[in-house]
């Protein structure tokens, strides 16, 4: 086991938000700021290693990095189970560059214009630039992880980063398959999306010195908080808006992606409103989002999609219960809570 770091990092001290008031996600990490800005000046710094031709573009991508919700579970992860070092950082930098690699290249893929407010990288540099820079994060991200003293930091990110390209893949290849079912769907979120808040949480207990137990439970909490928070963000997708989310929205359904409220809608939808849906879906334009928001809304497909975001961040919530009681589980207990308000505060709640 890699020896944990004797440098150590202030650990997040939040205090859990009361469940009646409305929760902020300042709340939740704010004392966790001295990790995450330290954690943003490495992602700053590891631009200097970049081509000088391509710095650009490498600042660009590895700047306005939204909540940086992956680093701060490495530092609740790691606060939960011991104490916050600098190899922590480290390791948050490597999650986050895959991650923004992986961001960098679906906004290629989605055509999206606009991503945390600005406009994407393929918007402003075109395509090819995109996707060879998403692959250099990807190889950047690896050469990092290759610093470790041990190799089994290496071996899990790249097995992290295989998983989720094949999530990717394993969607795209569902595109306007209307009879995609919800294990399917589910098994391509847990790889994409899961599978990076499953790293985040157990590298932070492993460079903690966490015991076997603990570093699989909060790889469950990891992997089940994951998959909830890409239900809520297929959800926002539809049912959001470009302001509040900071992205272009609708690039699910001009794609032919089949998500949760879909599939819910293809399930309880007549023979004929399926034949309506299909058609539109093949040959889908923009006009034709109020027809199918009717039909999603007719059906209540919001409201089953709640409901299993709230399954999901049940098995997060007993997944913390082997740990020990600490200010750290407790915020890892009010994230739980915090994407329940945000799906909650989806259009259409009551």
């Amino acid at each position: 086991m890699l020896a944990a770091q004797t440098n150590e990092v202030t650990a997040p001290k939040v205090v859990t938000p009361l469940l009646e008031t409305a929760l902020t996600w300042k709340q939740l990490v704010g004392s966790a700021e001295p990790f995450l800005q330290a954690v943003g000046r490495s992602l700053a710094d590891q631009i200097q290693e970049f081509d000088p031709e391509i710095a650009r573009y490498a600042r660009y991508a590895l700047t306005g990095q939204g909540k940086q919700l992956r680093p701060a579970l490495v530092a609740l992860s790691a606060g939960a189970t011991g104490k916050i070092n600098e190899s922590h950082v480290l390791a948050a930098v490597i999650i986050e560059l895959v991650h923004l690699a992986t961001l960098v290249h679906d906004d290629v893929i989605d055509e999206a214009q606009i991503r945390r407010g600005r406009p994407t990288l393929a918007a402003n540099w075109g395509n090819e630039i995109s996707v060879l820079l998403g692959d250099c994060l990807f190889a950047h991200a690896l050469k990092l992880a290759a610093s470790f003293p041990t190799p089994e930091i290496c071996r899990a990110v790249a097995a992290a980063t295989n998983t989720v390209c094949s999530g990717e893949i394993r969607q795209n290849q569902a595109r306007k398959n209307f009879e995609l079912s919800r294990a399917e769907y589910f098994k391509a979120l847990s790889m994409k999306t899961g599978e990076l808040f499953a790293l985040s949480c157990d590298l932070g207990a492993f460079l903690s010195g966490a015991p076997a137990a603990q570093r699989a439970a909060l790889r469950q909490y990891g992997l089940a908080l994951g998959t909830a928070y890409q239900v809520y963000d297929d959800c926002l997708d539809l049912f959001g808006s470009e302001h509040a989310a900071g992205k272009s929205l609708g690039t699910d359904l001009a794609k032919g992606k089949m998500t949760l409220p879909m599939l819910w809608l293809l399930e309880r939808a007549s023979v004929s409103e399926k034949a309506k849906i299909k058609a539109l879906v093949q040959d889908w334009e923009p006009a034709f989002f109020p027809q199918i928001m009717g039909l999603l809304e007719m059906h209540d497909a919001l409201s089953d999609s709640r409901q299993e975001v709230g399954q999901h961040l049940q098995t997060a919530r007993k997944s913390l219960h082997t740990l020990p009681k600490s200010e750290s589980r407790a915020s890892l207990h009010g994230i739980i809570d915090y994407l329940a308000q945000q799906t909650n505060a989806l259009r259409g709640s009551n």
